[in-house]
């Protein structure tokens, strides 16, 4: 083979026939899927079962249900236990109270925990790191040594067994907080750089540029809080007495009780009351990767 000048002799890529592709790639694939979903899915069947399982048996009989061995499918199918729910008790006001509450408690997430992240990731002020840090420790304080102070203070503010009293606690999280601020420590300055020396103020960058940006995160956030609130139990279990403003999750305990339980009702009530939470994780799961990732770029 002829030299080129400078004596070097032209040389093929890095694989075989000059191709550049690792070789563990240009290899065909024994499985049109990757090998992972083999494991993956008897474990996804596996923790579908009890969610199967509950749809099933809200259509059976309450001798159905306590029946042993258990009955896999109801052998005839009817609907006593959503009309046991819808007719027989205060699901509706309950199912209200629930979406208030957690509407509520999701708007003024976004909106406190955008404007202390943004504060935490953009402004420089002293005492910033301890002030975070102090925020962050809060995180490692279990609920059940701050409920009784909480209690207290909803006592002397006047909310207990009050919806409010289940929305003012959770106005803002540190967790949150933290979210944003890593997925806004991510986001390049360049852009509310160019929108200051335009004359936007800090307010006017966060609405206009960074939470256009942020979209993956708010709705992350938005996901995770909405399925904290809706399924709390302890905290409206201490602060709510009247069964008028009971949420779902504190409503569906009186369908047992201590002699007699209806189990129809019970599957059924959880049913609808699941509905909403598959509702929310179907619409969020695809911003989970995109914010989970990329809020821990930067420290």
């Amino acid at each position: 083979m002829a030299r080129r000048r400078g004596g070097r002799v032209p040389t093929l890529g890095r694989g075989e026939g000059g191709d550049d592709r690792p070789k563990g790639r240009s290899r065909r694939r024994l499985l049109p899927f990757n090998p992972w979903h083999l494991a993956l899915a008897p474990m996804a069947v596996l923790f579908a079962l009890p969610l199967v399982w509950l749809g099933l048996s809200s259509f059976m009989s309450n001798a159905e249900i306590n029946r042993f061995p258990p009955a896999l499918f109801p052998s005839s199918p009817h609907l006593d236990g959503y009309t046991y729910v819808l007719r027989n008790a205060e699901f509706p006001v309950w199912f209200g109270n629930s979406c208030l509450v957690a509407g509520a408690t999701v708007l003024s997430n976004l909106v406190l925990c955008s404007l202390a992240a943004y504060g935490f990731a953009r402004m420089r002020f002293r005492g910033a790191g301890v002030v975070f840090g102090l925020l962050m420790a809060t995180l490692v304080v279990p609920f059940q040594l701050t409920m009784i102070p909480t209690f207290l203070l909803m006592r002397q503010l006047g909310l207990t067994d009050s919806l409010p009293a289940l929305i003012v606690p959770n106005l803002v999280s540190a967790f949150g907080v933290f979210l944003l601020r890593q997925f806004f420590l991510a986001l390049p300055p360049e852009f509310e750089d160019a929108a200051r020396i335009d004359g936007c103020t800090r307010l006017g960058v966060l609405i206009r540029i960074v939470l256009p940006l942020a979209r993956p995160a708010l709705a992350t956030l938005a996901v995770l809080t909405f399925l904290t609130t809706w399924n709390d139990l302890t905290w409206p279990l201490i602060v709510i007495s009247t069964e008028h403003n009971y949420t779902l999750q504190l409503g569906l305990t009186t369908f047992t009780g201590q002699h007699r339980s209806q189990w129809s009702a019970v599957m059924a009530g959880n049913v609808l009351t699941t509905l909403p939470v598959l509702v929310a994780f179907l619409v969020g799961q695809r911003n989970f990767v995109a914010s989970l990732t990329s809020s821990g770029l930067k420290g």
